[in-house]
């Protein structure tokens, strides 16, 4: 595994332009598994929509947006957001990836830590969830690496870039079962 210099950025600092590079670059990459976030950001003008609700909903404390950016080159590599918040519940949803080029590198893994001590931590939340595609191995290795539990698979869930409906695996972590990495 190369070694990799890179850095949190949070959306504040992120240009509309380079996420929409950064999702252009990608689309065969996370198409199947990313297919809202594609077509929110299929053209800059909706990159740049995409940009602002997700500022919006940081302002709300509705959503929040983490980004990796490879300092050598200062462009960004990886995105995980943190949706699907249920403050009555005490719990949210986390979706990520990273650029093809930069997999296996612990990357990913670094980020869902940071978001995890985040979500536990300042948002003070009892559950983080992650629901990936039954194809996407390396999300639910993410998962498992994360003492993440296999809640249960939800049949025909999600609806993939291709229009097909999958299966969804369920993985949940309470913070009593939270070990900081």
């Amino acid at each position: 595994m190369s070694v990799i210099n890179w850095k949190t950025d949070r959306i504040e600092n992120i240009l509309p332009e380079e996420f929409y590079k950064l999702i252009e670059k990608n689309k065969s990459h996370i198409g199947k598994t990313f297919p809202v976030t594609l077509a929110n950001s299929d053209s800059l003008e909706k990159t740049q929509n995409f940009i602002a609700i997700s500022h919006e909903k940081e302002q709300k404390k509705d959503g929040f947006h983490f980004y990796a950016r490879d300092i050598q080159t200062n462009n960004l590599i990886g995105y995980l957001c943190v949706k699907t918040i249920d403050y009555r519940i005490s719990k949210c949803e986390f979706g990520y990836f990273i650029d093809e080029d930069y997999q296996g590198k612990g990357i990913t893994s670094k980020m869902v830590a940071d978001a995890l001590e985040f979500c536990f931590n300042e948002l003070m939340l009892n559950k983080v969830f992650i629901c990936t595609s039954e194809i996407n191995i390396a999300s639910q290795r993410i998962a498992l690496k994360h003492n993440f539990k296999q809640e249960g698979i939800l049949r025909d869930e999600f609806r993939n870039g291709d229009g097909t409906l999958q299966n969804s695996v369920y993985f949940g972590l309470l913070k009593s079962e939270y070990i900081k990495s």
